[in-house]
């Protein structure tokens, strides 16, 4: 009989352990797709952009310039609640939208697997995390955020990583760390 309640405990235990594993893993995804939405945000800041023309002799070109992304939509378009989602691969759909200077399309940056949460970059503002300490509030500056409720209990879990451009010497930094509220959920 002993042997009966020291196995259940430790059932009760063990599967305790096993879901705190399973929201880590979920949370995984979340924390590594914002770093790679942040990384092509850096990627397509670093490409000169520069407008195509016709200089009279004797004039300067217009000067290549460094600029973020315009916003990209969220994809999903609404949160999920406890599901995944499959992005639509069509072009002009989910993470195939956008043009050269506008959202995905101009990051580069897509996914083909189903995901647990709504991602989206902004630019100018911090839908994800408007409580971090290096939140969004500026126009030459962007969020990666990814938005989710795993285990449909009505809290959501949000993550973000803001970047914004130096003024003084053109460069983009990122934030030293990723946002994190209600990683667990």
């Amino acid at each position: 009989m002993i042997v009966v309640a020291i196995i259940g405990i430790l059932a009760a235990i063990a599967v305790f352990g096993v879901m705190k594993y399973l929201n880590a893993a979920n949370a995984a995804e979340a924390k590594q797709s914002i770093g790679e939405i942040s990384r092509a945000a850096h990627g397509a800041f670093e490409r000169e952009m520069m407008e195509s023309e016709n200089v009279l002799e004797g004039n300067n070109s217009l000067q290549a310039s460094h600029n973020l992304c315009g916003s990209a939509t969220a994809v999903p378009a609404a949160l999920q609640v406890g599901r995944k989602y499959q992005p639509q691969t069509a072009a002009g759909a989910d993470f195939q939208s956008g043009d050269e200077g506008n959202g995905w399309f101009c990051l580069k940056f897509s996914i083909s697997q189903p995901i647990r949460y709504q991602y989206h970059y902004t630019v100018g503002s911090s839908p994800a995390a408007p409580n971090s300490p290096s939140s969004c509030s500026v126009a030459d500056c962007y969020e990666a955020g990814a938005v989710g409720d795993v285990d449909a209990d009505g809290i959501f879990s949000r993550f973000a990583r803001t970047g914004v451009v130096n003024t003084n010497t053109g460069e983009l930094r990122a934030s030293t760390y990723v946002y994190i509220e209600n990683e667990i959920e």
